[in-house]
């Protein structure tokens, strides 16, 4: 049975590169959809958040008419009793339980008066309500419009791109495993680190691609002779040589067009 060659440092830096292209293709995909999803769930909560407060606003309402009803019921009630006591002082026998009826008509008028101010100011109440909801009612039709929009948005853009974007994650995850796991576990954390996520760079005019940093002519030579992995000392990037990057960028660029 014929002995596996093991892979040299030269097909491993070729498939870090192809694996920093895959995951760099990934990234030009959510960096399109950028903010959307975020944007999406804001005013989705936006929507929820007043129609929260909208029927709060119109159980309140309920109550406050309600309020009305009650001290409607109350002068009604104060009238039946004035009624009451004013015939009931036609037949009284002496000042004492006349004046005695007096006063319990005189209290059912302050009954009927503070009864009365109280629903002068359940309506005006009900008039500030009124308007508050007429402007939540506005604003969330406003919001609903808004989210339709950006959910179509949304809608249309996964649709274009997450055929692409499953087909590149499953790519990706099949190049991660085919590569040892102590190169893998070095790239994930440099790509962690870095704000643009390339944790495998070219050099480019004599410098780290993505940092810019000089990288001195001998260093140069040992990346361009491919014999061993060599890092950015500044950024902590694995570095590989531009005809390296190019070979690799040609092969998957052809890959990408037929996904």
């Amino acid at each position: 049975m014929a002995k596996k060659t093991e892979a040299t440092v030269e097909d491993k830096l070729r498939e870090l590169y192809d694996l920093q292209l895959i995951d760099s293709r990934i990234d030009e995909i959510r960096n399109v959809r950028g903010e959307l999803p975020l944007e999406v769930d804001d005013l989705e909560d936006e929507v929820e958040g007043l129609k929260t407060r909208l029927a709060k606003l119109d159980t309140h309402l309920d109550e406050l008419n309600e309020q009305i009803k009650g001290k409607k019921n109350l002068i009604e009630e104060s009238k039946t009793l004035i009624k009451k006591y004013s015939e009931q002082q036609k037949n009284v026998r002496n000042n004492r339980e006349f004046n005695s009826l007096t006063k319990e008509i005189e209290f059912q008028e302050l009954e009927m008066e503070l009864a009365e101010k109280h629903i002068r100011e359940f309506k005006a109440q009900i008039e500030q309500q009124n308007e508050v909801i007429e402007e939540s009612k506005e604003r969330l039709a406003t919001r609903e419009e808004h989210l339709k929009h950006k959910k179509a948005e949304l809608e249309e853009i996964l649709k274009e791109t997450q055929k692409e974007e499953q087909a590149l994650l499953k790519m990706s995850s099949d190049h991660a495993n085919s590569i040892e796991p102590r190169l893998i576990k070095a790239y994930t954390r440099i790509r962690s680190n870095v704000k643009n996520g390339l944790a495998v760079v070219p050099i480019e005019r004599g410098a780290s691609g993505g940092s810019y940093f000089t990288i001195p002519p001998q260093v140069q030579v040992e990346i361009a002779s491919r014999k061993k992995i060599i890092t950015d000392e500044h950024s902590g990037r694995i570095l590989v040589d531009a005809a390296l990057a190019h070979e690799q960028a040609e092969k998957m660029a052809d890959v990408f067009s037929k996904l």
